[in-house]
């Protein structure tokens, strides 16, 4: 390879040309920014390899479905259990089995950015996704764990085709016209579930970004209606919005201490 300035060789990283013949030739280049080209290479592409290896450790249960003939492998999560206000959120989705997006992992582990590219780009590739929305009036009326079973099922109901099995983080889901899996950490362990808990919390976040608009106090926006310090604070000066859970217990506190407060 001829002699080359820093530019063109970083525009030959930068575009994937550089052969790896080439790099062992340069690693004997005394100039400063020829090192530092070679070695941001190295951790990019160690940074890679990991991704990859974290990919298939994810990609394991998937893997050993396909084996059996299982080509439609579902996952299925959900978002919003634990908050005191706005809707609880459950995505199931079926993904090719070339599927391949590198850095997939609980949502709650990527940054906004990162979980809005996945979004899309899960809805584009899937095979088929569901996604259910029930409110705080519903929670309450039939309690958490049985919304979000509910929230589960309706999920599920929307893919067309059906799976062959389904992944469940954390919740048995029965009967179901397919066989289940309940994984612990679910989003962590599988592509597929890790996937979904992205549609379900990044549709949940944006319901919880549109209900600040109306009550930018509370700062929903966020705390996505969780109980951190200022929203407690805020709930107890200013009291309830439409999208509190009523069977929740410090909002129960709220109107308790404000009928106190009436007599």
């Amino acid at each position: 390879m001829q002699k080359k300035s820093i530019l063109e060789l970083k525009q030959l990283f930068d575009q994937g040309e550089m052969k790896e013949e080439w790099i062992e030739v340069l690693r004997s280049d005394k100039r400063k920014g020829v090192q530092k080209l070679i070695k941001s290479y190295e951790k990019r592409r160690q940074q890679e390899e990991a991704l990859e290896k974290k990919f298939m450790e994810m990609s394991l249960y998937e893997r050993q479905n396909y084996a059996k003939g299982n080509t439609l492998v579902a996952g299925i999560d959900e978002a919003g259990r634990g908050p005191l206000a706005g809707p609880v959120v459950a995505a199931a989705v079926i993904l090719p089995p070339n599927f391949k997006l590198l850095g997939l992992n609980d949502s709650k582990q990527l940054t906004k950015t990162k979980r809005d590219m996945f979004f899309n780009t899960i809805k584009e590739q899937a095979i088929s996704y569901g996604i259910s929305i029930i409110d705080n009036q519903k929670i309450d009326q039939m309690n958490i764990f049985e919304a979000t079973k509910y929230a589960m099922f309706d999920a599920f109901q929307q893919l067309k085709p059906k799976p062959n099995h389904l992944l469940i983080d954390a919740v048995e889901l029965s009967p179901l016209p397919c066989t289940t899996e309940v994984l612990i950490k679910g989003d962590q362990k599988s592509i597929t579930v890790a996937a979904a808990s992205i549609l379900a919390k990044v549709t949940r976040d944006r319901i919880m970004e549109n209900i600040h608009k109306e009550y930018p106090a509370y700062e929903f926006s966020s705390n996505m209606g969780y109980g951190t310090k200022h929203h407690l604070k805020i709930l107890f000066e200013n009291g309830l919005t439409p999208y509190h859970r009523i069977s929740y217990a410090p909002v129960r506190q709220v109107i308790s201490e404000s009928k106190s407060m009436g007599e």
